[in-house]
């Protein structure tokens, strides 16, 4: 049986098969979860990889070695930056989660671990966020249902935990 859960943790803490990382389109190490990342899995190893791989579209995903992570794969998931929602914003971001999902699955790995992908320093409003990111998780076992995947959202600051487990309530998931 598949689920989804929010906890308040460091994804780098994760022990899950996969953990996401918010990436950015050139794979480049950046800052805040990727940045933590980056540190947490072998900097150099992890940037010698993705310079391997080049680039990866907004809304789309690329899997690597997890290298010093207690997860054994790290999905890099590009969100889409928050203009004003009128962008593709919406429908980018669902596609980093549905793509990141769709890679675990194709991996045959049955647990990943998420940030709030494109939330941070890329602005997208924290509740539709969440919306989004529990709908694609939502989707993704409703069609998948002979596919066990337990999802687990890892996050530090305690509004956007709340927050979450707010909507995830609403959500039924």
């Amino acid at each position: 049986m598949s689920t989804v859960t929010i906890q308040k943790i460091s994804i780098t803490d994760l022990t899950t098969d996969v953990i996401v990382n918010a990436a950015n389109e050139g794979l480049w190490p950046g800052g805040g979860v990727c940045g933590a990342i980056f540190q947490a899995a072998g900097y150099h190893e992890l940037e010698a990889v993705c310079e391997a791989i080049g680039h990866c579209d907004t809304g789309s995903a690329v899997i690597t070695p997890g290298f010093h992570l207690k997860s054994r794969y790290i999905i890099h998931a590009v969100g889409p930056r928050y203009a004003d929602g009128l962008h593709h914003e919406p429908e980018l971001l669902y596609s980093a989660y549905s793509r990141s999902l769709e890679l675990a699955m194709k991996e045959g790995l049955h647990s990943i671990g998420f940030p709030l992908i494109s939330a941070g320093i890329f602005g997208y409003p924290l509740s539709p966020a969440w919306q989004i990111a529990l709908q694609a998780c939502r989707d993704f076992i409703t069609v998948n249902k002979d596919y066990d995947i337990n999802i687990v959202f890892a996050v530090l600051d305690d509004r956007i935990l709340q927050r979450g487990h707010e909507i995830l309530e609403e959500t039924g998931i």
